[in-house]
């Protein structure tokens, strides 16, 4: 049983108490926390669920119930996300965090939405990232683009761009490399690589999106800050929402951070990719 289900399971327990008391609320403050949703964080809520349901007059744990839940999505304030055409998407993030992977789940939601889509192999720094790319775009039936090992990514995404306004695709995603520990370089890379796709297609829609991997936890919150301190980050692509992540998470990193979560991952399939959807995360929690 995966913690995420094991979480779910205690939270639902805690609402299988018939009192609404101190220990009610301890229980449930307890059980945020350890979502990886973070003490400040848990505590907020624990704080206005209180006051609601002593505002409310409620006394019952039913209706404390339909409180938390529309905290928790009010919490997530994530409003409708709309993708203007055509769209150049920047997927940054470090290595290991199911980048590539997510460009091809991203790939396929395009494709099934009837778009046309591009792919950027600008991680040339490891041979293999382009490698694994590749093998998506033949595996998908889409265009790469992509130089040798060691090449200028800026030159990768220049072409890219050529070809993208030559035929009319709808979306490029161009991979990056994710070596925080030669950051500054990285930064560099990343910001030429913007000036370049914004000079080159100003008409262009453009959106920078961090790859995070929900089950680090609140390191992950830590992978956000280091990229938006050089980057302008527009949202996030969450992965492994399954049996290794407690979810929690997602909270300080909308709240604190104010990015929102455009994609969630919640499997390894390359169709295991959808829109992040507040109430429908919130109902998978409380259900």
């Amino acid at each position: 049983m995966g913690i995420f289900k094991r979480f779910f399971e205690k939270l639902k327990y805690a609402f299988k108490r018939t009192e609404l008391n101190d220990d009610f609320y301890d229980e449930l403050e307890a059980l945020l926390v350890s979502s990886d949703m973070g003490v400040e964080t848990a505590m907020d809520i624990m704080d206005e669920l209180r006051d609601c349901c002593k505002q409310k007059l409620i006394k019952d744990v039913d209706h404390a119930q339909v409180e938390l839940r529309r905290i928790l999505i009010e919490k997530l304030n994530v409003s409708e996300v709309k993708f203007d055409y055509p769209l150049i998407i920047t997927v940054v993030g470090v290595n290991g965090v199911g980048k590539t992977t997510s460009i091809a789940k991203m790939t396929k939601y395009f494709l099934k939405n009837k778009k046309s889509v591009l792919l950027a192999a600008g991680d040339t720094f490891r041979a293999a990232a382009t490698e694994q790319l590749n093998d998506w775009a033949e595996r998908l039936k889409v265009k790469i683009i992509k130089q040798g090992e060691g090449a200028d990514s800026a030159s990768v995404v220049f072409d890219a761009i050529t070809s993208m306004k030559a035929k009319n695709t709808d979306v490029l995603i161009v991979d990056t490399a994710g070596r925080l520990h030669t950051k500054t370089n990285l930064m560099k890379e990343l910001e030429k690589i913007n000036n370049i796709a914004k000079r080159e297609y100003p008409e262009a829609n453009f959106l920078n999106l961090i790859v995070l991997d929900a089950s680090i936890g609140q390191n992950s919150i830590a992978q956000v800050k280091a990229f938006k301190d050089s980057v302008e980050i527009d949202g996030i692509i969450l992965t492994k929402l399954d049996g290794t992540s407690k979810g929690g998470v997602v909270y300080p990193i909308i709240n604190d951070l104010n990015v929102p979560i455009i994609f969630t991952g919640f499997g390894e399939g390359v169709d295991d990719l959808s829109i992040f959807d507040a109430d429908s995360f919130v109902d998978k929690i409380l259900m």
